[in-house]
């Protein structure tokens, strides 16, 4: 750096900030050293020494006994810091000494034991709590539990197919531009091998066994009769890979999620509405195999259904630093496995910049349903979607009658319904065989489903059951 450079530094900062601070001299080494600690926490930054307050460039003598005693400092940093030095002479045998630092993703830094923010112009102590808060954080990251090695696990053990399915789909999402060529090729690209050896995140996203090994590999679905889970409908576990996980939950989403539907005039299209947005639920079953804890070895993903809401629940708690307010504003991205998330990012099935709990929330705006709620509770982040009213349109219904609109409106609560409960739901009703004719139409039509026979029958709204695999 030149004299004319640095004059120009020191003018455009128009006095200390953020990323700058002056001192005289070395004289101030110590609170120099506690700023720079300070841009290590933060946003990087330089001390000059040299440079008055008002931002007078004055230079200082320096000898070896000054760089000693610098290279001492810098030492108390905790952990160990590359720290630029610049020399910059300004005339007379003296110079203006540069300590700089960029921002550092290994901290929380100490100096001398103690760790420093910069605030502003401002450097001080950093408060205990986030102290500690920054230090778990940097345990967690440097021993996640994804990048540990999957002992007793080979290439042969995971789902080749799926490898490079993965591999095919991130082409064509335009997020990978070299082809297919084999699948330890591909691992290498996701970085899911260490020195040749498998790590736990290609077992999550790709291992054709996970049992006894990896019971935390697991989805847990239930529709349950009512508001509690006191008796249920349908009940399965299944264990796999992370992309089995994801299509088995959504169908079982498809065959319990109602979908109402209608025909309006004018249109051959019939018009359908499910009771909950699909596309924020399969976002909300991407977020919680991404973003869930798995060294919990009890752990799933949890997807259970009940009259009045759905709920998807993934084991263990958010990261530090974020809250479940941040969840429905804008926060940083900071993934708790960023292996496995890496490849649905790189599927198009997630965006990497923290915006899925937001994206959740703005579905649900935008077509018209109930905001859902994030908590935690019980060492899980919960999302729940509220059933929202569902009501036929007034107009445009086609060939629907009133008493057809009736009992779709019945109907909507998502509960399965006997023939005589929906009878008497119904005003001044017509003859029992013109309200099962009613019932007839409508499941032809493709706007409610049955199940068993006769006296035992029962309906509810949605279209016919689609294929579904076995547990």
């Amino acid at each position: 750096m030149t004299l004319a450079e640095l004059q120009a530094l020191v003018a455009e900062s128009k006095g200390e900030g953020e990323q700058i601070e002056f001192k005289k001299s070395t004289g101030e080494l110590q609170g120099g050293m506690e700023t720079l600690c300070g841009f290590l926490n933060g946003s990087g930054g330089k001390v000059l020494f040299g440079v008055t307050n008002s931002g007078k460039i004055v230079g200082q003598d320096a000898g070896d006994a000054t760089f000693q005693e610098i290279a001492n400092a810098i030492r108390k940093l905790e952990p160990p810091a590359w720290i630029e030095q610049i020399r910059v002479p300004v005339g007379e045998a003296r110079e203006v000494l540069i300590l700089q630092t960029t921002v550092r993703a290994d901290g929380p830094y100490t100096f001398d034991g103690r760790p420093y923010v910069r605030i502003g112009n401002t450097t001080s102590r950093m408060p205990q709590a986030e102290y500690q808060r920054r230090l778990l954080a940097r345990i967690y990251t440097q021993h996640r539990w994804e990048n540990q090695l999957a002992e007793r696990y080979t290439l042969e053990d995971l789902d080749l197919v799926e490898i490079e399915r993965t591999h095919q789909n991130a082409v064509a999402a335009k997020r990978l531009e070299t082809p297919f060529i084999s699948a330890v090729d591909t691992l290498d690209r996701f970085e899911l091998r260490c020195d040749g050896r498998l790590l736990q995140a290609a077992v999550v996203l790709f291992g054709r066994k996970q049992m006894p090994d990896y019971p935390q590999c697991a989805l847990r679905m239930a529709r349950f009769r009512g508001t509690t889970k006191d008796e249920f409908i349908d009940q399965r576990q299944v264990h796999g890979h992370a992309f089995q996980i994801l299509e088995e939950a959504s169908l079982f989403l498809q065959r319990h999620v109602a979908v109402a539907g209608w025909f309006e005039e004018g249109k051959w299209e019939r018009q359908e509405r499910p009771q909950y947005p699909f596309v924020a639920l399969r976002e909300a079953v991407v977020n919680a195999i991404c973003h869930r804890d798995y060294a919990i070895a009890g752990g799933a993903v949890h997807v259970a259904i009940y009259d009045d809401r759905l709920e998807i629940i993934s084991s263990g708690l958010l990261p530090p630093g974020i809250t479940v307010a941040d969840l429905k504003r804008d926060h940083s991205s900071r993934l708790r496995n960023p292996l496995i998330a890496e490849p649905f990012y790189r599927r198009a099935l997630i965006e990497k910049w923290g915006r899925g709990t937001q994206k959740i929330v703005e579905i649900c705006r935008a077509e018209g349903y109930p905001e859902p709620e994030f908590f935690e509770q019980a060492g899980a982040v919960t999302v729940r979607f509220p059933l929202g009213t569902y009501s036929v349109p007034a107009e445009g219904t086609g060939n629907l009658s009133e008493r057809q609109r009736r009992i779709l409106s019945i109907l909507s609560d998502g509960r399965e319904w006997r023939f005589q409960d929906i009878y008497i739901q119904l005003e001044t009703p017509p003859t029992d065989r013109t309200v099962r004719q009613d019932l007839i139409s409508l499941r032809e039509w493709g706007l409610i489903r049955s199940s068993g026979h006769g006296a035992g029958a029962r309906w509810r709204l949605g279209t016919p059951e689609r294929p579904h695999s076995a547990e």
